[in-house]
């Protein structure tokens, strides 16, 4: 009974290192690295769509911002002079977010 468990203990050892051993081996070869290289690049086309979409909600938000502190309707209608004196103030103090 000893001898069947120190085989069998041995043939998956032999089995894991195999497979180890196999896909190592692959990930050497061009296209092991093709791939690696394209994951990669998914993770940084990821990343920088990402960052793209907070800035232009960052521009959005600064823009309604500014519209309403110049009396600007949405639209890009307005009449002028009809800008709230204090909302325009704030346009010349420093932003919580570290704009102006």
């Amino acid at each position: 009974m000893s001898k069947l468990f120190w085989i069998a203990l041995g043939a998956t050892a032999g089995v894991l290192v195999v497979r180890r051993l196999t896909k190592a081996a692959e990930s050497l070869t061009p296209e092991g690295a093709a791939d690696r290289v394209a994951g990669g690049l998914r993770n940084v086309g990821d990343a920088v769509r990402g960052f793209t979409d907070e800035v232009r909600a960052g521009m959005a938000e600064r823009d309604a911002e500014l519209r309403y502190a110049l009396g600007i309707a949405p639209d890009g209608t307005g009449k002028p002079g009809v800008a709230d004196p204090d909302a325009v103030d704030d346009l010349f103090h420093t932003h919580p977010r570290g704009t102006f």
